[in-house]
């Protein structure tokens, strides 16, 4: 029988910040693909649409009206998913039948009053000043006394359910922490109770050394594929230095997140040649007045593409009743971000 390894037999990784599993099934990349493979015609953006509810100037489709903003913009979201002035209250039967009222509220960050930019054709620099805006907002909510999570983070693209094409992306801020927010904690704080580090200050010691799912690194920050990633081509953005959230980041620091942010999502649009859909999002400290010295701040990007511009990864059957599965792995997926060219398809 042949020794076990990573490239050819199916195997499960663990994901050490939830606790949760992912299937690896590498065997199954040799089977013949008969599917679609070709490029998409890219669609020409004007600067300024005169349709668009986020463009300077036009009106929302709540009926207010944007200033003529010349870099980042922020508004609450006029069909917001959580409300400010939400009753406390609730329904329980029996423990069977449980409910909560949940008091929060949710944004809109405009990146752009460029209609046709996306993150990596905006200058580091423009970039700099979206990372600005997410750190002031951050604070701004900690301080609310009923904001307990910020979850700050961006759709992009038609096939993630994004309803518009100019570059945003949301927060919302809530009252309880969600799910996968309370299980990084758990396991972020355990992790920092029992060693008196970071549990991803360990793991980047780890992958800096091995080089195998590495894609991109500069002075502060760590572009890779994790270890346990579920999406074909998920990657997580790191802070080298154990930073609680975006709000303890340098101004030094604040320049280098801006600008690996650039060069990773180049390399996602250079893949297929597309402007490569995803979601991604910030996980950070829980502003819930607990210390949470174990949270190490990080970006996680999970784009569905797998093989072409066309062709979609999609939870189905076996990940939507057991847990997530995926068939080429890490190392491979890392190898072929970091291959790419550093400039844009498209320039």
């Amino acid at each position: 029988m042949s020794e076990f390894n990573f490239e050819d037999h199916p195997h499960r990784r663990l994901n050490i910040l939830t606790g949760e599993w992912v299937l690896v099934s590498p065997h199954r990349t040799k089977r013949p693909w008969q599917g679609k493979v070709e490029k998409l015609e890219l669609e020409k953006k004007p600067s300024y649409d005169p349709k668009c509810y986020l463009c300077p100037g036009n009106e929302r489709a709540g009926g207010q009206i944007n200033p003529e903003y010349s870099d980042t913009f922020v508004f609450n979201n006029d069909f917001a998913a959580l409300l400010e002035d939400t009753p406390e209250g609730g329904y329980n039967k029996k423990n069977l039948l449980v409910a909560k009222s949940e008091k929060g509220l949710a944004k809109v960050i405009v990146f752009s009053p460029d209609h046709s930019l996306t993150l990596p054709l905006m200058e580091v620099s423009d970039i700099r000043k979206v990372v600005d805006l997410w750190v002031e907002e951050y604070l701004a909510l900690a301080e609310k006394d009923f904001i307990n999570y910020v979850q700050i983070f961006e759709n992009k693209g038609e096939i993630m359910g994004c309803s518009n094409p100019h570059p945003h992306g949301q927060i919302w801020a809530q009252s309880s922490i969600p799910d996968i927010p309370a299980k990084k904690t758990a396991n972020m704080n355990a992790y920092y109770e029992e060693h008196g580090k970071s549990i991803l200050e360990d793991y980047l010691e780890i992958e800096l050394k091995k080089r195998e799912r590495i894609i991109f690194e500069n002075e502060h920050f760590v572009a890779l594929v994790p270890f346990w990633a579920v999406w074909p081509y998920e990657a997580m953005i790191v802070s080298k230095r154990h930073v609680k959230h975006i709000g303890h980041l340098s101004l030094e620091e604040r320049d280098s997140y801006a600008e690996i942010i650039k060069k990773l999502t180049i390399a996602y649009d250079n893949l297929f040649e597309t402007s490569f859909p995803y979601s991604a999002g910030i996980h950070q400290a829980p502003t819930d007045g607990n210390e949470n010295d174990g949270w190490h701040m990080h970006m996680t990007f999970m784009p569905p593409l797998l093989r072409s511009a066309t062709v979609k990864k999609f939870m189905v059957g076996y990940e939507m009743l057991a847990n997530p599965q995926r068939d080429i792995t890490a190392e491979f997926a890392a190898k072929k971000l970091r291959d790419l060219p550093e400039k844009h398809f498209s320039i």
